[in-house]
């Protein structure tokens, strides 16, 4: 991985918001937005906008599961690097 796209990627996911919806797909592996807003005591449309934002620049995978959708990390060692230094200061 390029430097510039390490750099657009920390940007996308330096939202304080971002950062839990992060931690709470790590611990749930995959996870529907519906989901997400309710751990999160959030509205689905502010959820849905920033997963869609993550799911744009590869931060994470969208699948369809009947009329929900849901997100789960990518494979990688960036990913895995995220997770040890973001989930321990929730």
């Amino acid at each position: 991985m390029r430097l510039n796209e390490l750099a657009k990627l920390i940007r996308t996911a330096g939202d304080e918001n971002r950062l839990k919806i992060l931690c709470v797909i790590f611990s749930k592996k995959k996870i529907c937005v519906s989901d997400i807003a309710e751990d999160l005591g959030s509205s689905v449309a502010t959820t849905s906008h920033h997963l869609q934002v993550m799911s744009k620049e590869k931060l994470l995978v969208k699948t369809r599961e009947g009329k929900r959708i849901c997100y789960e990390l990518p494979k990688g060692n960036f990913i895995k690097d995220l997770k040890s230094f973001i989930c321990k200061y929730k």
